[in-house]
């Protein structure tokens, strides 16, 4: 649990993130006023079409509104207009446990943590947790685990606390549900302290319905990635295209080679100028690798920088 003499010097904000939860958000208030009595609570909809506005303000959250569809438009958004020392993201559609809120917040604090995931936990007994959505968030954790490292158990979690110190230097590009991805890296380039706290995980209540596709999302999750592997790791990922050409050139080459110091003949030009092209575009390749790693270099320290400009949680600014 938090610190009594600490947090109240924090100022803490929940941020929700909902589109059409008509039907939830007013739980999810009510739960995290009750969880968090001294927190600021935001709701920011991203164009509903039911009454999600009109219930979240009587349930005393304050209203927003985001006209750019998707989770990701709505997180930057967020995360720039909401000012605080301790930010606690969390979907809109109830599946989370608000008194889970304290214990995360505790962690950060008693850490020095930047952020602190909430690993959903629902004993496959009410089913809130799909067998599809379970196996590919594995599958898309062990990819992000395998390229940038880290040993996350639930990338893909909804439910966060952040350090105004991470809020304020992540640049939120995302668009979508592929929102939780970029977050997850961001923590592992700049090498930032991060934790994971078990929460319970819930069924949305009767009539609501899940806006992440299995599928379409899946798909953009694993875009995503691949994006932020070029973006973060180029000499890795333009070093391994350059390994994988130049191998397969040279052993196209070796038989040819055999055939001209036996005849002083080349019998398969086609061949012999495909392993040429091939050793060309290895070498691009990791001349590309080279390049862009400078260049990630420099802006990973600018955003390292300004990280480090802004205090962490309970530290005076002299």
């Amino acid at each position: 649990m938090p610190n009594d003499d600490a947090l109240p010097d924090q100022k803490v904000a929940v941020l929700i993130p909902c589109f059409n939860e008509a039907l939830a958000i007013a739980q999810v208030v009510q739960g995290f006023r009750s969880a968090l009595p001294d927190a600021s609570i935001h709701v920011f909809d991203n164009a509903s079409t039911d009454r999600t506005v009109e219930v979240a303000r009587a349930a005393g959250a304050s209203v927003r509104m985001v006209g750019l569809r998707g989770k990701g438009n709505v997180v930057r958004r967020m995360f720039a207009d909401i000012d605080a020392d301790i930010y606690v993201l969390v979907d809109g559609d109830a599946t989370y446990d608000a008194s889970s809120a304290p214990v995360m917040i505790g962690r950060l604090l008693q850490e020095g943590a930047d952020m602190v995931v909430g690993v959903r936990k629902d004993d496959n007994v009410t089913g809130a947790y799909r067998s599809g959505h379970r196996l590919g968030n594995r599958m898309l954790t062990g990819c992000v685990a395998l390229i940038f490292g880290g040993r996350f158990t639930d990338m893909l979690s909804g439910y966060r606390v952040f350090t105004r110190r991470y809020v304020k230097s992540f640049p939120a590009l995302s668009v979508g549900f592929e929102t939780e991805t970029e977050l997850t890296v961001h923590a592992l380039e700049l090498r930032m302290a991060w934790s994971e706290v078990d929460t319970p995980y819930a069924s949305r209540p009767e009539g609501s319905e899940s806006k992440l596709s299995t599928y379409k999302d899946g798909y953009r999750i694993l875009r995503m990635i691949l994006r932020l592997f070029v973006a973060e790791r180029p000499l890795q990922f333009f070093g391994t295209i350059a390994l994988v050409t130049f191998t397969t050139g040279v052993a196209i080459a070796i038989p040819l080679l055999g055939t001209y110091l036996a005849t002083h003949e080349v019998p398969r030009l086609p061949t012999a100028m495909l392993s040429t092209g091939l050793a060309l575009i290895a070498a691009l390749s990791l001349v590309c690798g080279v390049v862009m790693d400078a260049v990630t270099r420099g802006r990973r320290e600018m955003k390292r920088l300004f990280y480090l400009g802004i205090p962490a949680p309970g530290e005076a600014v002299d």
